[in-house]
């Protein structure tokens, strides 16, 4: 877990690293951000050939493994290419979304690995982040003085939209912002995980 953070021991079990440190991205006007209906998010699915699904913690509280493993069978059905990258720690448990998800029955051969998806997401036209910020967070590659410098991280704003699932624009579990949320490429759907995917699923 560690090794995938890039962090020591310490700093993981305390968490809230990013309060340690000022970082410069916090510290700048980061535009505003833009909201999406999930009406609108099916829409854009069911015109997609390729969706990758990036989970994290906000999926495993909401509970929305079941309706996300729905959704990623209807798509599949329609002919889209669904496929899910998981961080190593997703969910701040190694291997916890791929328990959650193989629970929910999402095919195993769907699931990768963080470093097996992150070349293919500038090929894919929709990734759903529900629940995941600081594993998605392209401070990590793009702000050295961010707390979170060096921090592998899933790519997810290569895609052509990203969709982020949250609750708020609170930062994360390493207290930081994110600014993949104001990328031009990227809209929020605001609410609990697990009732967004269930009207994702019913406009479907």
């Amino acid at each position: 877990m560690c090794k995938a953070m890039n962090r020591s021991f310490i700093s993981v079990i305390a968490g809230g690293f990013g309060m340690e440190a000022p970082s410069s991205s916090g510290d700048v006007d980061q535009g505003e951000h833009r909201e999406v209906t999930a009406e609108e998010v099916a829409e854009m699915l069911a015109g997609a050939s390729s969706v990758v699904i990036t989970p994290g913690y906000g999926m495993a509280v909401a509970q929305a493994q079941y309706p996300v493993a729905e959704i990623t069978r209807i798509l599949r059905e329609k002919g889209v290419k669904v496929r899910f990258g998981i961080h190593p720690v997703a969910g701040r448990l190694p291997g916890h979304m791929n328990v959650l998800l193989a629970e929910a029955k999402v095919p195993y051969d769907i699931v990768l690995e963080m470093d097996e998806i992150n070349d293919d997401l500038s090929d894919t036209d929709v990734v759903l982040v529900i629940g995941a910020n600081d594993t998605v967070n392209p401070a990590a590659e793009d702000d050295p003085t961010s707390p979170i410098a060096g921090m592998p991280v899933l790519r997810v704003w290569d895609a052509g939209n990203v969709i982020v699932f949250k609750r708020s624009m609170a930062v994360g579990y390493a207290g930081v912002q994110n600014p993949l949320f104001f990328k031009d490429n990227t809209s929020m759907l605001f609410g609990d995980a697990k009732e967004r995917v269930e009207d994702i699923l019913r406009a479907l």
